[in-house]
């Protein structure tokens, strides 16, 4: 797995994951499972703080895969064939 790959996996998973702690965050305000999240000590903002961080990551994860993608496909030059040099 390379290094853009990666970055992808890392992107998809806090995306998801953010989805899921906002959707929590609408059932703790709508008390809906109130019980389970005062069980967990859980509130509101813990899980609005959490899936903004989680959104975060995942764009900062997609950008940089996305510079870093751009950057070698620019380094390469078409019809350009790079040779080992001679020692």
């Amino acid at each position: 797995m390379g290094h853009f790959d990666r970055l992808q996996l890392v992107g998809r998973v806090t995306y998801y994951f953010g989805w899921v702690a906002l959707i929590c965050g609408g059932l703790a305000h709508l008390n809906i499972a109130r019980s389970l999240f005062d069980a967990l000590s859980v509130n509101k903002r813990n899980l609005l703080e959490l899936s903004v961080v989680c959104f975060l990551i995942c764009m900062a994860s997609e950008l940089r895969a996305l510079t870093q993608s751009k950057g070698e496909m620019s380094s390469e030059a078409p019809g350009v064939v790079k040779r080992q040099a001679a020692a």
